[in-house]
């Protein structure tokens, strides 16, 4: 299935009925006076998160939804019945935003969790409430309320708590096939990946976590350049990155601390909190270098970086080192879980 990040889509609630003017007539009851029932209230338009849905691509054959108008009242003072909601499913970590004023309506980020994007109308009153002392006989009833319309704003956000950063052909898709059971696909030219792969990296039982990787990027992402801001957004929910990159690169021209430095001028562009979150270097491809240059070439990339945080060698390809990094992400988030446990 194709995947789809954002949508657009144009909700209505239904109306609500209206309220009816209606008078009781029955033998030997001359004046039955008023029995106008009130309209039915009309459906309202929910969002449901939905675990088991992973894309927006449905939104782009169907864009408008709407809800069931409430039924006019009766006599008899019988009330209209009630339009049903219209639920839409859309995938767990999903941001609406109304369209006309750019503002975030909400972020569904748990399974079944549900937000009311459009109020249906009040169905309108009957004739019996408008019976006074003076007034016995009222052909009043006001008619139903609309429903609330909105064009909305879909952006899906993947979750995930490790994302992977890094240039094109940095290995960060073969990292994530080493590591998990995903299988993103991996090829010897850049921007093989063109839309993010989850994968779980399950350490024991009941320890694990979620690695995503995230397009190639390049200089002028931020501004959405290449790929760009498409997928800079997928980087929000994360908890730790991980910056990949290429110790080895092929060309011999690039790079790789000029490499990381544009990395980071992007994250500022696009948000500059990214950059206050933990970040890890790992240093992929070191099999394309001898044993005793591997960790000599990345400590003169450390310091001419003067880089404070965490750094790796690792192969994906071969799988070397890509365990103990693995069960340093899981101590990173166990350490985290407990000293949020301490503070609560």
């Amino acid at each position: 299935m194709k995947f789809v990040d954002e949508a657009t889509i144009h909700v209505q609630a239904g109306n609500g009925g209206n309220g009816c003017v209606g008078f009781r007539r029955e033998k030997f009851i001359p004046f039955g006076g008023p029995d106008g029932g009130d309209g039915g209230a009309g459906g309202s338009v929910w969002l449901i998160a939905d675990e088991g849905i992973n894309t927006l691509v449905d939104f782009r054959h169907q864009r408008r939804f709407q809800a069931q108008r409430g039924e006019n009242g009766m006599g008899r003072q019988m009330a209209g019945k009630s339009g049903g909601d219209m639920l839409i499913r859309v995938p767990v970590g999903t941001v609406v935003v109304n369209v006309a004023t750019d503002e975030e309506i909400g972020d569904l980020a748990e399974h079944g969790q549900r937000l009311l994007v459009a109020r249906g109308g009040q169905g309108g009153l009957g004739n019996i409430h408008f019976k006074s002392s003076v007034n016995r006989a009222p052909r009043k009833a006001t008619p139903g309320e609309p429903g609330e319309e909105r064009e909305l704003k879909l952006e899906l956000k993947v979750l995930a708590d490790v994302g992977l950063l890094g240039f094109p052909n940095a290995g960060k898709s073969t990292l994530v096939r080493a590591v998990s059971a995903a299988t993103p696909k991996v090829a010897d030219y850049p921007f093989t990946t063109l839309q993010p792969h989850l994968g779980v990296v399950r350490i024991e039982t009941d320890r694990s976590f979620v690695i995503a990787d995230i397009p190639g990027l390049i200089e002028g992402a931020a501004e959405g350049t290449g790929l760009g801001i498409q997928f800079l957004k997928h980087l929000a929910r994360t908890r730790l990155l991980l910056h990949v990159v290429d110790i080895a690169p092929l060309d011999g021209m690039t790079d790789p601390v000029a490499e990381i430095r544009t990395l980071q001028k992007e994250l500022e562009g696009y948000d500059p909190e990214l950059l206050q979150r933990p970040r890890w270097l790992v240093f992929n491809k070191i099999d394309m270098l001898a044993p005793e240059e591997r960790e000599k070439t990345a400590r003169a990339i450390v310091r001419k970086l003067k880089w404070k945080q965490p750094w790796y060698l690792i192969s994906a390809i071969a799988r070397e080192g890509t365990w103990p990094l693995c069960l340093d992400i899981q101590r990173f988030f166990d350490e985290q879980k407990a000293m949020a446990a301490e503070q609560a």
